[in-house]
């Protein structure tokens, strides 16, 4: 899931504060699950700019509304009155949902009311853990399904460094060495010939170095090609 947290109220206030009319919009998928900008962080965050707008002097009319994703036009859609008429629309999605309310509604003022940070998972109550960088070109079925790009702090493919002691990071004692996990979860499923083959150096094309990435399905484009006929 993408992982994302809220700016703080002096940031978003700044983000309105030439605005008369605001529309704080949440999105009711990733963000929600790590409480950034689901309908009850929406929800505060809009209560929490009117009494600081109203404190400050400025009369600033906001409201707000949540989709199911911001993501894809269909659910924007549904709000799309309220979008055109906002002077700025505050979202609370990441910042795919940001540049898809632009493309959608590019006569609208769109910002960011997240920092999206990284794609991971919950580790327990509270917390988030990056687990996934995105690259591209994945090696989880070499690396027994830990991935050595997110999870090693310096990306290495073939083992690692020279830093590592007792199982942890050098930069960070409370990090645990990615190759160290490695290499016990391959040891546990007796796979450990798998890293034996040395890796060449990443393709970075395929990750965010090689421009903007997309991602076609042709069957997937024949089928919606067949239903609109």
């Amino acid at each position: 899931m993408i992982v994302a947290e809220q700016k703080s109220l002096e940031e978003m206030k700044a983000l309105i504060s030439d605005a008369e009319k605001v529309l704080v919009l949440g999105c009711g998928t990733c963000v929600t699950v790590c409480f950034a900008g689901g309908e009850k962080e929406t929800m505060i965050a809009s209560s929490s700019l009117r009494m600081a707008t109203k404190l400050d002097g400025k009369d600033i009319k906001i409201e707000h509304a949540t989709v199911q994703r911001q993501c894809e036009w269909e659910y924007l859609d549904q709000v799309a009155d309220q979008i055109k008429d906002a002077d700025v629309v505050l979202s609370l999605g990441c910042g795919i949902g940001v540049q898809a309310i632009v493309e959608r509604f590019p006569e609208s003022w769109v910002v960011p009311g997240l920092n999206t940070t990284f794609l991971g998972l919950p580790s327990e109550q509270g917390v988030w853990v990056e687990r996934c960088a995105a690259c591209g070109e994945c090696v989880l079925d070499i690396t027994g399904g830990i991935c050595p790009i997110a999870r090693c702090s310096k990306s290495l493919m073939n083992g690692p460094c020279g830093g590592s002691e007792d199982g942890h990071c050098e930069i960070d004692k409370d990090v645990e060495c990615a190759w160290q996990l490695i290499y016990d979860r391959l040891a546990a499923k007796g796979k450990l010939d798998s890293i034996l083959k040395l890796q060449p150096p990443k393709d970075w094309s395929s990750s965010r170095d090689g421009g903007p990435r997309k991602i076609v399905r042709p069957d997937l484009r024949f089928i919606n090609e067949e239903l609109e006929e």
